[in-house]
Parts: structure tokens; C-alpha cells; sequence
């Protein structure tokens, strides 16, 4: 019996790969679980495997004390040297009293069977959670085992791994067998289910991919210094070399692409942008927006980290990609946000802040018109006032502080202001009138061409209709027994008609003899 047990527990330790100790510690809580239950008493149990006889021994533990206040878990001291004559008891000993377990039952058993399974998994789950727990980012071969609500259990061959739907590439669709390289993203040890969580996504993969495949990286000689992906679709990688002679672009390309070709068909074609590090954002900007050609870049704001990119009119749809992927994965790489224009459009944009400027100079010239001197207005744009409507909104202390103004002229200026502002402000409605009637004249004329060119296809319909219909009725005629003379009859009409005309008008003064001819 005891060879017996110890050799299931060996055997129980082999394929779930758990300590030995482990198991007899499940198998001993197991036994005092169901003891408790049957003997249903106050009593301190404790179990322990005799290595010897291969069975759990229940014990009742009770502490030797002077005076017994529980009984269950108490012994006077006299009683135990009764119990024991010739031993030595002391004070605060604990002894042990055996208890019997073979009558525990069916019940006792199915409840021993449940706490071993329970203990045996949370150390299954323990050894997964210490065996993968510093493999996080590391690629790993499995086989799709089965699907369960969209996601997919994929078994490593020690534990079995979630890749959840979100972490599946859109360009994939994956069969029950199917083998598949998978990135470790996380391992849940409190979770329901498969601990290990990977992923098809992740950045990781593809650089695990470029590791694999280009002995530049895996020895180091090149770095990748960032990966981002839109799986199945795009993904952009930034690479620098430690080594001034090595191309780092052309060593992961590799000879005809022979390199980064492999990996895209791991990945299911997905497109792959390979670009060179640089530490100037503004130069790793224009790597990252390749195979667009930037024209120039600035920084709009490097506490915000946002940058303007100027491209010709040609390569703008180049730059931004494919709804937007281009210029998302070159922000996501670069870490800066990216505002993408145009030459035109950066044409137009300067020359409307032109037009502003011009407007504000404008505006505070106007005052010259209301008693303001031209002196006094050049001093108001020198002190960078922002037109009319700044003027006003300025206080007297902040109109004071520029030269030559007083509390006096501030006022001056405040009402000439005021009364330019109602110029200005009539001058504005009626441009927004005119231009509201341009824009309803432009309407009216559009609504009027497409009014016209139903009618147009319908005259040319309607006469379509006629030529096909001629035919129609010829034969009809004819299928009617209507003679075919009758058709040469018209034409002989026709020419004593002609020729009628013709002689009356040779001989216009004969007009009755013509007509006589015509008739005979």
C-alpha cells in the first residue's frame, strides 16, 4: 500500500510537473477537510502521511495545561501522566491522539477527491505563473487547440496560453492544428482559465521576428530602437547602427529583400516600413513619413511635442496613407503629434495671417479719419495692438503704459475707435451680403443645369423612339398586304410636284399654263 500511493504520487508529480511534497500536502488537507466534516467536533485535528505504512494519520492535538477550560482541545497534566505513566509531561506540551479514518465514507472521499484537484491546480497554476511570469515579450511556438466566443486556447506544451480576439491579426484566420509563433504579453496568476496571454499585435513580435531573422540585430550591431503596428496592415520600424560601415536598413532588408520578405509572410503580408534612427525629431520625422518626400519641418510646440510637416501637393496623399495610416504609425513611432499640410495649403494659410495683419493695420489707421494723428496710430500697431476690437477690450492702465498716451488720449482714442469699429462692422455685413448673393446666384445657376439636362436626354429619348419606330411601321404595312406600288406612286407625285415648281418658277408670268402642265 505504501509503494503504491507513493508511486501515484510520482507519477501525479511527472506529468503535472509539481513537487512531491506538494501532492502529500494536498493529500493530507484533503484527509483533515473530510475528517472535520465527519467527526463534526471542536476538536484541533491534524493530518500527517506516514511514509512507512503510505497512510494519512488524524491526530486530535491536545495542549497540557493546569487547569482545563475546553476539553476538546485541553488535558490536565495529571490526566496526562496518567494517559502516559513514565513519561515526561510538561506544561504547554501538545499530545497527540490518534483518530480513526476508515469509516470516513463515500461523502468524506469525493470531498477529499475535490481538495486534491484544487490543490494540485493552484500549484499547476503557480508553477505556469514562475515558469512564464519573466518571459513576457519573448516569442513562443504553439498549436491552436480550440476556439471558445472568438478567442483561441493555444497550447505551449507545458500550460496553455488565451490569444483573445483583440490580440488577433485581422489579415489571419486561424484552424484547430494550426502552428503559430505567438508573443507573451501577459500572465495573470489570480485568472480563471489560461494564465499566459499572447498575442499576434503586439510590437514585440515583429521585433522577436527581425531578432530571428537578421544576425546584425540578434549580435547587436544593430538596434531597434522602436516598432509600431496596425497588425495585418502597416507596420514601421526604426533602426540605428553602432557600427559607422554597416547600413542598418540595408542589413534588415537584406539581400533582394530576401529578409524582411520571410517575415512579412509570417506576418500574412503585411507591409513593413523600415527606418533609420534619428535623435533630431525633425530629422526622424522625415524617415518615418517615407516613402513620402518631406519638404520641410518645423516645431510648433516642443512642450506639447507637436510638429508641422510641409509635403508638396503631389506627395500629400502619400504622406497621410491610407485613412490616415501613414502619418498615425509615423506619430506613434516618433512620439510627437504631426500636423500634415500641403504646399498650397500652406500658401493659402500664410496669405490669410497676411491678410489678418494687413486688417489690423487697417483698422487702427482708420482712426486717423476720427482725430487720432497718424503718429499716435504707428505708436498703437508698434505696441503690437491686434486691431479694433483689442483697442477696446484694453483697459486705461494698459493704454497708459504706451508712450505718449494719457488718461485723456485713451479716452480720445476709445471713442474714435468706437466709431470706426461701427464703419468697419457696416463695411462687413455688406461684403457678407455680397458674397451670400454670389454664393445663391452660384446655387440657382447649378439647380438650373442639372433642371436642363433631364429635359435634354428626354427630347433625345423621345426622337430615338421615332427612328426606331419608322421601321416598325413599314413592316407592320407590309405585313398588312398593303402593295409595295403604292410607295412608288408617291415618289412619280412627288416628281410632277418638283417639277411643277421648277418650271413655274423658270416662266412666273405663265402661272396657269403651269399649272395645267402640273395637272395633265
Amino acid at each position: 500500500m505504501a509503494s503504491q500511493l507513493r508511486q501515484q504520487i510520482e507519477q501525479i508529480s511527472r506529468e503535472k510537473n509539481i513537487n512531491p511534497d506538494v501532492i502529500i500536502a494536498a493529500i493530507e488537507d484533503a484527509i483533515l477537510t473530510a475528517s472535520k466534516k465527519y467527526f463534526k467536533e471542536e476538536e484541533d485535528l491534524r493530518s500527517r502521511f506516514n511514509e512507512e505504512s503510505g497512510q494519512i494519520e488524524v491526530f486530535a492535538v491536545k495542549q497540557v495545561v493546569e487547569v482545563v477550560e475546553i476539553e476538546e482541545t485541553q488535558i490536565s497534566l495529571d490526566g496526562a501522566k496518567k494517559l502516559f505513566p513514565g513519561a515526561e509531561v510538561e506544561l504547554g506540551q501538545e499530545i497527540e491522539f490518534p483518530k480513526p479514518t476508515d469509516m470516513l465514507g463515500r461523502i468524506a472521499a469525493q470531498t477529499a477527491k475535490q481538495v486534491i484537484f484544487q490543490k494540485v491546480r493552484e500549484a499547476e497554476r503557480d508553477n505556469v505563473y514562475a515558469e512564464y511570469s519573466g518571459r513576457v515579450g519573448e516569442v513562443v511556438n504553439g498549436i491552436v487547440k480550440r476556439q471558445e466566443m472568438g478567442d483561441f486556447v493555444v497550447d505551449l506544451g507545458r500550460a496553455e496560453a488565451l490569444l483573445p480576439r483583440k490580440e488577433q491579426s485581422r489579415a489571419e484566420a486561424y484552424q484547430t492544428g494550426d502552428r503559430v509563433r505567438v508573443a507573451i504579453v501577459r500572465v495573470a496568476k489570480a485568472a480563471k482559465g489560461p494564465q499566459v496571454i499572447v498575442s499576434r499585435t503586439d510590437p514585440s513580435l515583429l521585433i522577436k521576428l527581425f531578432e530571428m531573422e537578421v544576425p546584425e540585430i540578434y549580435d547587436g550591431t544593430v538596434q531597434i530602437r522602436g516598432a509600431v503596428r496596425e497588425a495585418g496592415e502597416r507596420a514601421k520600424v526604426a533602426v540605428i547602427s553602432r557600427e559607422r560601415d554597416v547600413d542598418p536598413v540595408g542589413a534588415c532588408v537584406g539581400m533582394k529583400g530576401t529578409r524582411v520578405q520571410s517575415i512579412i509572410r509570417e506576418l500574412r503580408g503585411e507591409k513593413i516600413d523600415i527606418v533609420e534612427w534619428n535623435d533630431d525629431p525633425t530629422g526622424f520625422v522625415i524617415n518615418a513619413l517615407s516613402p513620402a518626400k518631406v519638404s520641410r519641418v518645423s516645431i510648433v510646440d516642443e512642450e506639447q511635442r507637436i510638429m508641422e510637416v510641409v509635403v508638396e501637393d503631389k506627395q500629400l496623399s502619400l504622406a497621410i496613407g491610407k485613412k490616415g495610416q501613414n502619418v498615425r504609425l509615423a506619430a506613434k513611432i516618433v512620439g510627437w503629434r504631426i500636423d500634415i499640410k500641403s504646399e498650397e495649403e500652406k500658401r493659402r494659410e500664410v496669405e490669410a495671417e497676411m491678410a489678418r495683419m494687413a486688417r489690423m493695420v487697417d483698422e487702427l489707421k482708420s482712426l486717423e479719419r476720427f482725430g487720432i494723428s497718424e503718429k499716435m496710430t504707428q505708436k498703437l500697431v508698434d505696441a503690437g495692438v491686434a486691431g479694433l476690437p483689442h483697442l477696446l477690450a484694453m483697459t486705461d492702465e494698459e493704454l497708459t503704459v504706451i508712450d505718449g498716451i494719457g488718461p485723456k488720449t485713451a479716452q480720445k482714442i476709445r471713442e474714435a475707435a468706437t466709431q470706426s469699429k461701427v464703419e468697419w462692422d457696416e463695411m462687413d455685413a455688406a461684403e457678407a451680403e455680397r458674397l451670400a448673393a454670389e454664393q445663391a446666384a452660384t446655387l440657382a445657376e447649378e439647380e438650373l443645369a442639372e433642371d436642363v439636362e433631364p429635359e435634354e436626354a428626354s427630347a433625345d429619348e423621345t426622337a430615338s423612339a421615332a427612328v426606331v419606330e419608322g421601321p416598325a411601321a413599314t413592316e407592320e404595312g407590309e405585313d398588312a398586304g398593303e402593295p409595295l406600288g403604292g410607295g412608288e406612286a408617291l415618289d412619280e407625285a412627288g416628281d410632277e410636284v418638283k417639277g411643277a415648281a421648277a418650271e413655274e418658277a423658270a416662266d412666273p408670268s405663265d402661272g396657269g399654263e403651269g399649272q395645267a402642265d402640273g395637272e395633265r
